[in-house]
């Protein structure tokens, strides 16, 4: 077998093993992406139910006060 070839051949599986290496992480990242965005839902949700409960609105949803 030729040296170039060869060369070729070592380079094609180093670069195999690091799309490998770099497709896992990147599967990692994307779960734990979409458990951070499950727990920011939780949390809006229990922001929100208690934003109700104790009678704060939001800005947008308050009235404003007589002008005199």
């Amino acid at each position: 077998m030729s040296d170039a070839v060869q060369k070729l051949e070592e380079k094609l599986a180093f670069m195999q093993a690091e799309i490998t290496a770099m497709s896992d992480e990147l599967y990692a990242q994307q779960k734990e992406i979409s458990s951070l965005r499950h727990e920011i839902d939780k949390l809006n949700a229990k922001l929100k139910h208690s934003q109700m409960d104790s009678g704060i609105l939001n800005s947008a949803e308050d009235t404003p006060p007589p002008h005199y």
